[in-house]
């Protein structure tokens, strides 16, 4: 996978996407279904723009659809 800069993405970017809204990334957080996102300070989190890209690769995997 080729990344231009490894980045922070927060919630909108992410919600932008992977196309789920917060409660739906919310729930998969915690069934263990998609990344945690990590902590920035003491009221904003984010996630890394690697682990998205590698659950929307893996997303794309399991359906079966060729690159």
């Amino acid at each position: 996978m080729t990344h231009q800069s490894r980045r922070f993405l927060r919630l909108p970017e992410v919600k932008h996407q992977v196309g789920y809204g917060r409660t739906a990334i919310y729930e998969k957080i915690k069934s263990g279904e998609f990344p945690a996102p990590v902590s920035l300070g003491a009221r904003a989190v984010a996630w890394t723009s690697d682990s998205i890209e590698n659950w929307i690769e893996a997303r794309i995997k399991a359906a079966g659809v060729p690159k």
